[in-house]
């Protein structure tokens, strides 16, 4: 029962574009296995029964209140906190740790990301708890990703010495490597990718903080001294902008004396592109992920998802013919058509509509 979560439902998901947008983003979207499930409903799903929602602990902008409460119906409402505007990792679990602890000041608390996905749920539970485990002992905790190739599109953490049954020091953060680096890290075997999942005792986190980070907690003692007085909307609304826009990792975390990795193996992704979305969705026998009812005629590895909306609930039929490792993405207002090996490449779209002052397409 002192065990809570703060799951990180902030971003804009631009690498979604068209289905994600500004009053949509990725974690509110199906991107995963699970069709009728969004990244963020799967995310507090499969913390049970770990933490219970009453336990749970959104971050989001105010402009995703509301949408979030809707897909989230058994997480209370005012533990849904709405950031004024984003300021980063650091601003966003300072606050929420800071608002766990004042009802319960030796909460554990468990910081996960809204927008990934865990193949084998049961794995992640068991290394959670061992994170929790780590966690009681004082110790800033992560949870480090076991690399399953040379990637260079995430951050490592280098392992050092042996602290307990399932938790080693940290010896440093590395930032997002080239190539050839990637591939020393894996041959290593001393790297593991660094997932941005965090676990501690609310008072350490707090103490590192105000240690690391004294602009930061001269704001969270404001705004702890306005919800004591019944103010907090106000004095959050002021104080809120303006505080240090940096991540928890560079603020904290890459400072920090007492730092401890648990070793993650569960079949974890980032659900990082449309290329992801079709690694993890389901295929026929050709590696086609397609609507229900779709033609397809020697047709190969191509993703395409209908986001349409009619008012008698049909659906258009999709036909595919002669093409391989596309993805196509069809909303009411846009049509996306690219190689899946260029899923990364979406961004471009959405920098050119910027450029256009098509805002009500972002």
């Amino acid at each position: 029962m002192n065990v809570y979560a703060v799951i990180m439902a902030g971003g804009a998901g631009t690498r979604f574009w068209p289905a994600s947008r500004s009053h949509r983003p990725k974690q509110l979207l199906p991107l995963a296995a699970d069709p009728n499930e969004s990244l963020l409903a799967a995310t507090v799903r499969r913390l049970h029964p770990l933490i219970n929602p009453e336990n749970i602990f959104i971050a989001t902008g105010a402009h995703l209140l509301e949408a979030s409460a809707k897909i989230l119906p058994n997480v209370p409402k005012h533990q849904i906190l709405a950031e004024p505007v984003p300021r980063n990792t650091a601003p966003c679990i300072g606050w929420a740790t800071a608002t766990i602890a004042r009802k319960a000041p030796e909460a554990i608390v468990c910081v996960l990301p809204s927008d990934h996905f865990m193949g084998d749920e049961e794995e992640f539970r068991a290394t959670v708890a061992r994170a929790i485990e780590s966690a009681k002992q004082g110790l800033l905790t992560t949870i480090g990703i076991l690399p399953t190739r040379p990637d260079t599109g995430f951050g490592y953490i280098e392992v050092g010495q042996k602290i307990s049954t399932h938790a080693w020091e940290v010896a440093r953060f590395v930032e997002k490597p080239n190539r050839e680096r990637a591939e020393e890290f894996l041959a290593g075997g001393k790297h593991l990718w660094n997932g941005g999942m965090f676990f501690f005792r609310a008072k350490d986190m707090l103490v590192a903080i105000d240690t690391y980070l004294p602009e930061l907690a001269n704001g969270l003692k404001a705004i702890d001294e306005a919800a004591a007085a019944g103010n907090e909307p106000t004095v959050l609304a002021e104080i809120f902008p303006k505080l240090p826009s940096i991540s928890i990792d560079h603020g904290v975390m890459e400072k920090a004396d007492k730092l401890a990795v648990v070793q993650g193996d569960f079949g974890w992704s980032d659900v990082g592109s449309w290329e992801s979305a079709w690694e993890l969705a389901k295929k026929d026998d050709d590696g086609n992920a397609l609507p229900d009812g779709a033609v397809v005629v020697d047709a190969r590895n191509n993703l395409a998802v209908d986001l349409t909306t009619r008012a008698d609930g049909k659906k258009k039929i999709v036909a595919l013919i002669g093409v391989s490792d596309l993805v196509i993405v069809e909303t009411d207002d846009a049509l996306l058509v690219i190689p899946r090996d260029r899923a990364q490449d979406v961004r471009s779209a959405v920098d050119v509509l910027k450029s256009r002052g098509k805002t009500g397409l972002l």
